[in-house]
């Protein structure tokens, strides 16, 4: 029995890539944006990765009309009938509920994108789902009572568990939380003997998020061109943007000569200290440090540790931990490089998740 997957709301793949790499198969891919849609198979066909068996769709509220519902209902019983199992896994988008965005919540149109892949799982009852989201959802009070409202839809057909993460307990460079519901339907636990409460969060957690934070990291420095810095001791290497930039080989990277030229700002850009990261925008990142949350709306500026310049789409793909042969097509847009950066899920994240998902059935009788 196989575990296959069912991605909604997919962007570019780096939460599919975690599963696709972790014993996962990418049945199906939802995602309304067609340059997003373009770069998830732009960057399989490097990888070789084969394509999803049952194609590609746009918009998820299609799933919800008649013909939608039957077309989903083929395909999973395709599935099914081959003895595997179905699982469905998606965040939707989430500005609605980011608190650095607007705060427009269920009302607003990516809000209501959330209700939407909840009324697609309980209208097809997939065997186990993932609902992945910003930590607003869960923290914010009129958001929070949004999000409890859709795990009691949930909860009459799934036994649910969710846990607030971050993208450094899993070896991510990056302060990133996210909330992850996991959902297995009732009949399918009871089957393979599988209890919720053995869901195993932590079990490839590689650092406890307090103790991170409290390691003495770098201060904020005067910046220098090339400037050479060693890496201090008492800190671990492998979470700090230099790890990455040298991991992922940045400089030679396919993606690397994308990033945007400012008309100006050039000498506002060297006045920011090497790590003074504190401000909504213009933040400098240190070398020697984890990034803050790689996002980049909302004229949010991060700039390289010890360049003259803004990061680079093959910088900000190795704060999300890609691979390095992860690549984003040429064509594509600075914009859409970047957004679609921005609104993935760390790929280290998502791969500890999915081995999680993996040992829970494990200890079912699969």
């Amino acid at each position: 029995m196989a575990l296959k997957i069912f991605s909604f709301f997919s962007g570019s793949g780096f939460l599919d890539l975690g599963f696709e790499e972790n014993g996962f198969t990418v049945d199906f891919v939802n995602e309304y944006s067609p340059s997003f849609q373009e770069a998830y198979r732009y960057a399989r066909r490097r990888m070789g990765i084969p394509e999803p068996r049952f194609g590609y769709s746009g918009d998820v509220n299609y799933f919800l009309t008649e013909e939608g519902k039957r077309e989903l209902k083929r395909d999973i019983r395709i599935v099914r009938r081959e003895g595997d199992l179905v699982g469905f896994i998606g965040g939707p988008p989430c500005p609605d509920f980011s608190i650095a965005g607007k705060q427009k919540g269920r009302d607003g149109d990516n809000g209501k994108l959330s209700q939407s892949y909840v009324d697609v799982i309980c209208e097809q009852k997939p065997d186990f789902f993932l609902f992945e989201n910003v930590k607003g959802l869960w923290r914010t009070a009129k958001h929070r009572a949004y999000y409890d409202d859709l795990k009691l839809q949930l909860g009459r057909t799934y036994y649910l568990t969710d846990r607030l993460c971050n993208a450094l307990e899993f070896g991510a460079p990056q302060d990133r939380d996210r909330i992850l519901l996991f959902g297995i339907k009732k009949r399918v636990a009871r089957r393979l003997h599988l209890r919720i409460g053995n869901f195993p969060w932590d079990a490839h957690r590689q650092y406890d998020l307090d103790q991170v934070k409290a390691l003495p990291w770098p201060a904020a420095e005067p910046f220098a061109v090339e400037g050479h810095r060693a890496c201090p001791a008492g800190i671990p290497e492998e979470l700090t943007v230099q790890h990455w930039f040298v991991h992922n080989h940045v400089d030679t990277h396919p993606n690397a000569g994308d990033f945007f030229t400012p008309r100006a700002g050039i000498v506002r850009m060297q006045t920011i200290q090497e790590g003074d990261d504190a401000k909504k925008s213009y933040k400098r990142l240190h070398r020697w440090r984890f990034s803050p949350t790689v996002a980049y709306g909302n004229n949010e500026v991060h700039l390289h540790p010890y360049r003259a310049r803004r990061l680079s789409a093959a910088e900000a793909m190795a704060l999300q931990s890609l691979p390095e042969e992860f690549c984003l097509p040429p064509e594509m847009s600075l914009s859409d490089k970047f957004k679609t950066i921005g609104n993935g899920v760390p790929f280290l994240l998502a791969s500890g998740i999915a081995q999680s998902i993996q040992d829970f059935f494990n200890q079912g009788q699969i």
